[in-house]
């Protein structure tokens, strides 16, 4: 699985495009339900030039409404450069699918948020010819969801907001409380989206409590990463199960010995240990035929 906080926070839309129905109502820009949506090709590469690729495009069909495109795009940083190309973005898809275009940008961090959230004028001061204004959602404005009953509400919301709350303070009662809401989710609808937090949070440290919450709370779900994170805790238990017997049998075991058991992911590996532990006449000889 791609770990990949930029992919989370786009594609939580291609999987859930109801999705942003709620997160424009949040955003104080309500647009109606659709009626349906068609996820549609991102490349908008021209005939020759230069490749650009939009990370999420929907087209959103209302009863109300009408028809719009829905752009998105997961921002980790200020980049000045992606000013131009969201403005192309939304011309190039106007003048190619001649149905209204909005972009929403997707944030973790309040700084960026910000700085996507400014309006950007293209032309002389005399006469603006263009306007980017996009939607901007992050921890800025998504909703700290910590109590249980209000994430079941909306799955896919409280799933996303969790992500762009990745560094919030309260981020341990916010993934505690997605978690229990998942719990009680029938497991074709909680995997994707535990999966997706996973993706989100990415390296932070955030992550790491999750992977916790997943081993225990969602300790039924089958997934890579479950598996995963089930196949970690077997090796910290057998790892644990050598220095257990190198201590009983009265044999020392260097820091050295102690980091390379420990650090040792293998559970094939750490069985194979754990075996000459029985025997071993230093810690050092456990590693003897490696």
């Amino acid at each position: 699985m791609v770990s990949s906080p930029h992919e989370a926070m786009h594609r939580i839309f291609q999987e859930y495009p109801e999705l942003f129905s709620g997160v424009s109502e949040v955003l104080g820009v309500p647009f109606s339900r659709p009626a349906s949506v068609t996820i549609l090709p991102t490349d908008l590469t021209e005939a020759r030039p230069l490749e650009r690729r939009v990370d999420t495009l929907l087209r959103f069909d209302t009863e109300e409404d009408g028809s719009f495109l829905l752009a998105v795009e997961a921002q980790g940083k200020k980049d000045p450069a992606k000013l131009a190309s969201w403005a192309y973005y939304l011309t190039y898809l106007h003048a190619k699918y001649r149905q209204p275009p909005v972009l929403l940008v997707v944030c973790q961090d309040r700084a960026t948020a910000e700085w996507a959230s400014c309006p950007v004028h293209i032309g002389p001061p005399q006469w603006v010819s263009l306007t980017l204004r996009p939607l901007v959602a992050g921890p800025h404005n998504m909703p700290v969801i910590t109590n249980t009953a209000e994430a079941r509400k909306d799955l896919a919301l409280s799933t996303l907001a969790a992500i762009t709350h990745a560094d919030n303070p309260a981020v341990a009662a916010i993934l505690k409380a997605v978690s229990g809401a998942l719990r009680e989710t029938p497991e074709e609808l909680a995997h994707p989206l535990a999966e997706l937090i996973a993706q989100g949070l990415a390296r932070r440290p955030a992550a790491q409590l999750w992977r916790h919450l997943m081993a225990v709370d969602l300790s039924f779900y089958k997934s890579p990463l479950s598996e995963e994170i089930r196949d970690e805790g077997r090796a910290r238990g057998r790892a644990e199960d050598i220095l257990i017997v190198l201590e009983q049998r009265g044999i020392d075991v260097p820091d050295e010995a102690r980091e390379r058991i420990t650090g040792c992911g293998d559970p094939e590996l750490l069985r194979h240990w754990l075996a000459r532990a029985v025997t071993a006449p230093s810690a050092e000889e456990i590693f003897a035929d490696e």
